[in-house]
């Protein structure tokens, strides 16, 4: 019998490749920054690539762009305000600036990992709800939609519809209002544990995982070994 009667998912780096982060051998948010620049017509050269993630990695060391992205994800009109006074301090022009964002916004575009399917599949088999609780500035709903897998979730809280996010307690909360369950009853799974690991603040048992790099990584064994469900 499976230990837990909810599952609590954190989206970006937990179950998807955060756009703007590492990748193996490659500069920050390299293929974020080559698409936008191929659907301007652009240069894409490794070396362009590369100075531009230079440039938005230094950026976002700045006092007042890390204020910024504190609070992004309230809202999405504080989530562009943020990312404009980011890519504004990169140099970043105004028409890549746009088209960056785009991509960046686009929910549909993400690809899972490859464990995201087969653990959501067996955690529905068994009986246990998932709600997908993610500080986002967009619906993500259609990447699931377009990756089949939104059967297999019960509900999703979005930091932009809900005005909170992690580390508030409040966003915990509300996850398991929606889905019916008490903090005792529920897990929940990211990769940050400043973030996702305030769930812990909230009475729920909590998984940290490493941020994914790849889609290949499998890391979501540990979710159904956690909770006493068989793989399938």
């Amino acid at each position: 019998m499976p230990y837990f009667k909810a599952v609590l998912l954190d989206w970006v780096g937990t179950l998807i490749v955060p756009k703007w982060g590492p990748a193996p051998g490659r500069p920050r948010g390299a293929a974020w920054i080559e698409r936008s620049l191929g659907q301007l017509g652009r240069e894409a050269s490794a070396a362009e690539v590369e100075r531009i993630s230079a440039a938005l990695s230094t950026a976002s060391t700045r006092p007042d762009v890390e204020q910024g992205w504190a609070e992004a994800d309230l809202s999405a009109a504080a989530h562009r305000e943020s990312y404009l006074r980011w890519v504004g301090a990169a140099g970043v022009d105004s028409v890549l600036a746009d088209a960056m964002y785009e991509t960046l916004s686009d929910a549909a575009d993400n690809l899972f990992a490859a464990d995201v399917a087969p653990t959501l599949l067996a955690l529905k088999a068994a009986g246990l709800k998932v709600a997908v609780v993610s500080d986002i500035h967009v619906d993500i709903r259609p990447a699931f939609l377009k990756a089949g897998l939104d059967a297999y979730v019960d509900d999703y809280v979005l930091s932009f519809e809900h005005g909170a996010c992690k580390p508030a307690p409040a966003i915990f909360r509300t996850a398991l209002d929606r889905i019916g369950v008490r903090p005792s009853e529920a897990l929940m799974v990211g990769d940050r544990s400043g973030h996702d690991g305030a769930a812990v603040e909230a009475g729920i048992t909590t998984l940290l995982v490493p941020p994914l790099t790849d889609v290949a990584e499998k890391r979501l064994h540990l979710v159904l070994a956690t909770c006493g469900v068989p793989a399938r």
